[in-house]
């Protein structure tokens, strides 16, 4: 990780943030485990809900059992009735303070509309089995998150089977099974 940036190939930072109902979730939980994590502005908001209902339908994700983990600094309460009006099945994390939002380059300056404020970006991040960072969004646009994480498995899977960069070929197990599936798409 540079300048609060994460990498390809990082190392995920661990964390530990509660949920709508005050559970401690950590990354640690899902070891072993393919993750997606995305960071959003506010819960409730047109982006924010296209955003989450993109990864709640995502029939992609489903195929190859990804996690999705979504947070914000948004309180519990407000993660509850986000959750109950929109079925989202995943669980959604609050980082009040945004200390672990600051520590990833996830909350501060961003423009909007060609006014610069501080909050959260909406950034997405997939983590593979072994904890390391495979792909980073750091510029998504509302609701293209779905889009572009079935691209990125599709793409990823096609690639392994020749001209595949280090990268690829260190994950090639996880993708390979699955290349007949993305000429479907």
């Amino acid at each position: 990780m540079t300048e609060n940036r994460l990498n390809v190939g990082d190392t995920a930072p661990a964390f530990a943030l509660a949920d709508d109902a005050g559970n401690t979730v950590s990354l640690a939980d899902y070891a072993g485990q393919r993750v997606l994590v995305y960071f959003y502005p506010r819960a409730n908001t047109p982006g924010c809900t296209k955003e989450a209902c993109d990864f709640r339908d995502n029939a992609v994700l489903k195929a190859h059992g990804a996690v999705v983990l979504g947070i914000s600094a948004d309180d519990a309460d407000s993660h509850r009735k986000f959750a109950e009006k929109f079925s989202l099945p995943f669980p959604l994390l609050s980082d009040r303070d945004a200390e672990f939002l600051k520590s990833i380059g996830t909350y501060g300056e961003k423009n909007m509309y060609g006014k610069v404020t501080q909050g959260i970006k909406r950034q997405t991040f997939l983590i593979g089995p072994d904890g390391k960072l495979v792909k980073s969004w750091l510029a998504v646009k509302e609701g293209g998150c779905g889009r572009i994480t079935e691209s990125t498995w599709c793409k990823r899977k096609q690639e392994v089977g020749g001209g595949a960069t280090h990268l690829h070929n260190q994950y090639s197990r996880e993708f390979t099974p699955y290349q007949e599936d993305c000429a479907k798409t």
